[in-house]
This record gives structure tokens, C-alpha cells and sequence, in this order.
């Protein structure tokens, strides 16, 4: 199956994360830290990570921000808060799902499951597309997964991409909330559908004038649209 890392400074969490990650057929190491975290994706590799926010040394947000400048490993973040401003920091960071504590071990690991599927599913997508798409100054590259603001290039999150793509992909189509949702973040989310406005939200900063594509549509979703002004 998967091979986890948990990082939490609560050892009693550590424990309850691990005991379902090996009853659900997976591997697990641990890290009671941020810095020790960082160090051990450096020397070995991971499928997915479990990660806290609030930890001694180096808190789980910088963590991050660390692990992303040389690899892309799925990333579940772990808080005792709920605020959108934690989601916004961490989704703007590039992880890939966000629980809230306490939490069911259960659905954690369902979680798992689900960002390792879309992982997979993204990974096989990107291999197969190679295309460029240009309008005015926007630039997105589909097969290398880049995207040029006025021949600048932006760093965005992963999901940010997704969405990006597929809506470039499905460019002058209504797509409903429900169809963003179930074909972004897979039919198997188990998230609130308050996690895609926060990711157009974030998609609409990083493409700067050129967000005016994204258009909003009133009860029903989003489209992007060639022909906006």
C-alpha cells in the first residue's frame, strides 16, 4: 500500500494515526517535529504525508514550504483550528487536503486513500497531455505543468493546476460546483465544497489580471471564458 510519514509532537496522536495506517496495510515512520520531518523526506522517500501544524522547532506550515522546494509528496495537514486563513495559508502552500482535530482515524485514512488516488490519476493525466494553451498574456504549458503570467512564470499549488487545466480544458463551459469537485479532487472527496472557492480564490491571485477568465456563476459554479474583458 502507501508508505506514510506522521508528523505530529503529540505522541498519543502519532500512535492512533500509525495503529490504522498499519490495520489499513500500510507502512508508517514517524517525527515528533517539523525539522526532523524536513530531514527525513531528504534522505528517503514517501508516498504521502500526515503532518501537524502546531509543532516545536519548525510548525508544520514551514515544514512545508521546506518539503516543496524539492519534492511534491501529497500532503495532509493536520490542525486544531478551522479557520479559512489556515486553509488558505496551507493550500497556498501546495498540500493536498486539510483535517481538522479531532478527527476519525477512519476517515483520515480514507482521506489518504483519496489524495493518493487523485495523485495517481493526475500524475497518468499530465503524461498524456501535451499542449499549449495562450490567451492575451496567459500562457499555461498542460504537459510541463507550467503556466507564464505576461512570460512570467507562476509557482501555484498542484490542485491549483488541476483546476486550472481543467477548466482550460472545458474552457467556455458552465461546470457546475459538483463537476469541479468530483473530477479535481475525485468522486471519492470526502472535503466541503468550501475548499473549491478557496482554490479559485488562490487561482484567481496567482493569474493577476488574467483571473477575469475564471468567471463566477451565480448558483451554479464557474467557466472559464475566452471571450471575458
Amino acid at each position: 500500500m502507501y508508505k506514510i510519514l506522521i508528523v505530529d509532537d503529540e505522541e498519543m496522536i502519532r500512535r492512533l494515526i500509525s495503529k490504522y495506517a498499519v490495520f489499513e496495510g500500510h507502512t508508517f515512520k514517524e517525527a515528533s517535529d517539523g525539522i526532523e520531518a524536513v530531514n527525513m523526506c531528504r534522505n528517503e522517500s514517501f508516498d504521502i504525508i500526515i503532518c501537524d501544524i502546531m509543532m516545536p522547532e519548525l510548525d508544520g506550515f514551514s515544514a512545508c514550504r521546506e518539503i516543496r522546494k524539492f519534492s511534491d509528496i501529497p500532503i495532509i495537514m493536520l490542525s486544531a483550528r478551522g479557520e479559512e486563513y489556515d486553509k488558505l495559508n496551507g493550500f497556498s502552500l501546495g498540500i493536498d487536503d486539510y483535517v481538522v482535530k479531532p478527527f476519525s482515524p477512519k476517515e483520515l485514512m480514507m482521506r489518504v486513500d483519496a489524495v493518493m488516488k487523485r495523485y495517481s490519476a493526475s500524475e497518468k493525466k499530465a503524461q498524456n497531455e501535451n499542449q499549449m494553451f495562450c490567451l492575451e498574456g496567459l500562457t499555461a504549458d498542460l504537459s510541463a505543468r507550467i503556466v507564464y503570467v505576461d512570460s512570467t512564470p507562476v509557482d501555484m499549488s498542484p490542485k491549483e493546476y488541476d483546476l486550472l487545466f481543467y477548466m482550460i480544458n472545458n474552457k467556455n463551459i458552465a461546470l457546475s460546483r459538483e463537476r469541479l469537485i468530483c473530477e479535481v479532487w475525485g468522486y471519492d472527496y470526502y472535503g466541503d465544497d468550501r475548499t473549491l472557492d478557496t482554490h479559485i480564490k488562490l487561482l484567481r491571485k496567482s493569474l493577476g489580471a488574467y483571473a477575469k477568465f475564471i468567471v463566477t456563476l451565480r448558483g451554479v459554479g464557474y467557466r472559464f471564458d475566452t471571450n471575458a474583458k
